[in-house]
């Protein structure tokens, strides 16, 4: 049996305190700028597109669909693939694909977050639905 991959514990700091702190109860969260109403990710105080410090936490549905990605054959660790997936809420984030078989991905394809244990907090990845 082989043994599971480990990550390595996110570097957190107050202001990503909360972003951390959700994911250890399973919970995805973004942004949202009440000054401009756009969701953004990864988790800042300024809007990135307003520059308003209007900002608020929102939990994400944690579902999107793939935008693009690479499948990475020859690595030290084996296969993997990495890419970009487009959030219901509207931000895309560039994440790593687990859990699946990295042969049958396809662009457009529905995806949901699922959380990795790490000496600290959970680092969040995605899965095909």
């Amino acid at each position: 049996m082989s043994e599971a991959k480990k990550y390595l514990a996110p570097v957190t700091n107050p202001e990503t305190a909360p972003f951390w702190e959700a994911a250890r109860q399973g919970k995805f969260m973004i942004k949202r700028c009440t000054a401009c109403g756009e969701a953004h990710y990864f988790p800042r105080s300024i809007c990135p597109f307003c520059y308003s410090d209007k900002t608020v936490w929102e939990e994400s549905s944690g579902e999107g669909t793939i935008y693009t990605y690479s499948l990475m054959r020859k690595s030290p660790t084996g296969p993997y693939a990495i890419g970009y997936v487009t959030l219901k809420e509207g931000p895309s984030l560039q994440t790593n694909f687990v859990d699946c078989d990295l042969t049958t991905l396809k662009i457009g394809q529905k995806v949901k977050v699922v959380f990795k244990p790490t000496d600290g907090a959970p680092l969040p990845f995605f899965t095909p639905v």
